[in-house]
């Protein structure tokens, strides 16, 4: 600045008043550095034999990526969903080096073998639990249906692959059947048969309720909706104030609970329901008295949040892991492998883990290659 933009004064001489600072951020340009190991070699004067140094364990092969590329690799494909060939064609052009799918299929053997441990202390964490979440979604794995379970808290998180959905899949996964405290899902009956309390997800039960509300025009249905949003608002001031639950108020709720359960009857009664007779002279339920059902015989399991502040009003949690793992089916297609399926779903665990924990997930990934996967609380 030389001069006065108002009158054109010489201002070389006048002292600097101030500073405004603007900053750019960048990153570097990529240089990758290559470390090359010397081995040496000696040919003993006495017998003639050639003697050959050892190289430091991790170094096997004349030529191979180091622990920072792989992992990176990983991160890539096990944390934003991208797939192989992209992951090759980012490498290429961020770092000039070709990187192929096996290479990274192979590392991800390696960080699945070394995450055995990490995965059974997750399991005996949500057995721990005073509640965990529950829920399961459909895969594919080399053409055919499989199906993805997940059990998890907002610390923890355990996915488990297998070609059944029902009992054998959940008993197979190892929680639910050992699991003592409450178990909260979307009323899939097989959760039902397990011996633990149970807790409905209620907004599952919301969404229903509209349904029927638009459908038939019950009245019952758009009471209900309204009245477990009411209790939820309750629980959630409870939780926000530090506040006991009182035993008075939950009686009054539960008891407007029944009068809205017994005005669903009303508008329901056995002459109403059937739509066509079937078979044996037996007429089907329509949807509304169905769902009616579902609250005469699960009330316990759908106003357990409401009795106890630690259980929530919704199955959220399951539902966002699922999620999660949905996306990654939408970007990079079907598993190649059932050990693929397996891989994929013990890291993305891992990695689910240590976010919810605030670790670093790159670290992370870099440590659990080296056989010391982060430890959490």
């Amino acid at each position: 600045m030389n001069c006065c933009e108002e009158c054109g004064h010489n201002l070389n001489n006048v002292e600097v008043k101030a500073y405004e600072k603007r900053q750019v951020f960048d990153i570097p340009p990529v240089n990758l550095i290559v470390t090359e190991h010397q081995s040496q070699i000696k040919i003993c004067p006495c017998c003639g034999r050639l003697n050959k140094a050892e190289f430091p364990e991790s170094v096997n092969s004349p030529v191979q990526y180091g622990p920072n590329i792989v992992a990176s690799a990983i991160y890539f494909k096990n944390h934003h969903f991208i797939p192989y060939k992209r992951i090759s064609e980012l490498f290429h052009d961020v770092m000039g080096i070709k990187i192929s799918s096996a290479t990274i299929i192979e590392a991800e053997r390696e960080c699945f073998q070394n995450l055995e441990e990490f995965e059974n202390v997750i399991r005996e964490k949500l057995l721990s639990s005073p509640v965990i979440h529950c829920d399961e979604t459909g895969m594919k794995v080399h053409g055919k249906r499989h199906w993805l379970h997940v059990a998890s808290t907002d610390k923890y998180t355990c996915y488990f692959a297998h070609p059944k959905r029902g009992s054998e899949a959940i008993d197979a996964m190892g929680i639910l059947p050992e699991f003592k405290g409450v178990a909260v899902h979307d009323g899939w009956k097989p959760y039902n048969g397990y011996n633990c309390d149970h807790a409905l997800c209620n907004a599952h039960l919301q969404r229903e309720l509209i349904g029927i509300e638009e459908s038939y025009k019950q009245q019952w249905a758009k009471d209900m909706n309204e009245l477990l949003s009411e209790m939820k608002k309750y629980t959630d001031e409870c939780k926000e104030q530090g506040k006991y639950l009182d035993f008075e108020q939950v009686k009054a709720l539960e008891k407007r609970f029944d009068t809205v359960v017994a005005k669903g009857i009303e508008e329901n009664p056995p002459s109403l329901n059937p739509e066509r007779q079937g078979k044996r002279g037996m007429y089907p339920k329509t949807k509304a008295r169905n769902l009616l059902d579902r609250f005469i015989e699960h009330k316990e399991k759908i106003l357990r949040f409401l009795k106890d502040l630690k259980v929530p009003f919704e199955n959220n949690q399951a539902e966002r892991d699922v999620r999660m793992m949905k996306l990654q089916q939408k970007i990079s297609g079907t598993f190649r492998t059932t050990r693929g399926a397996e891989a994929f779903c013990r890291i993305r665990a891992y990695i689910s883990t240590i976010r919810k924990n605030g670790l670093p997930v790159l670290e992370g990934i870099l440590a659990a290659l080296k056989g010391a996967p982060l430890a959490i609380p």
